[in-house]
């Protein structure tokens, strides 16, 4: 016959009261952090994603900084954007 092993019954009692009381004072600490009115979201003000808004001021500025750029480009000898505005298509190949 087969015997069953033998479980320590003791050692399985006491590893169950320690988690308890771990559990216990697991509960306890969140019942701390609720009372204290920590348990809500913190605003998502530090947390910032996306772009950034600019001000009319801010959108002039980018437009001036734009058009010198480009007039300073289209003033250049050897630019593309100077006489051809959109380039050549390149053949396929076997076509």
């Amino acid at each position: 016959m087969l015997q069953e092993p033998q479980v320590d019954l003791y050692k399985a009692i006491r590893t169950l009261y320690d988690e308890k009381k771990r559990v216990d004072r697991l509960i306890s600490s969140l019942e701390q952090v609720k009372a204290r009115g920590l348990d809500r979201a913190r605003p998502a003000t530090s947390i910032r994603r996306g772009r950034k808004r600019m001000t009319a001021a801010e959108r002039l500025e980018v437009s001036q900084r734009m058009k010198r750029y480009w007039a300073a480009r289209r003033q250049q000898p050897g630019s593309e954007t100077a006489s051809d505005p959109v380039p050549a298509a390149t053949p396929l190949l076997g076509s």
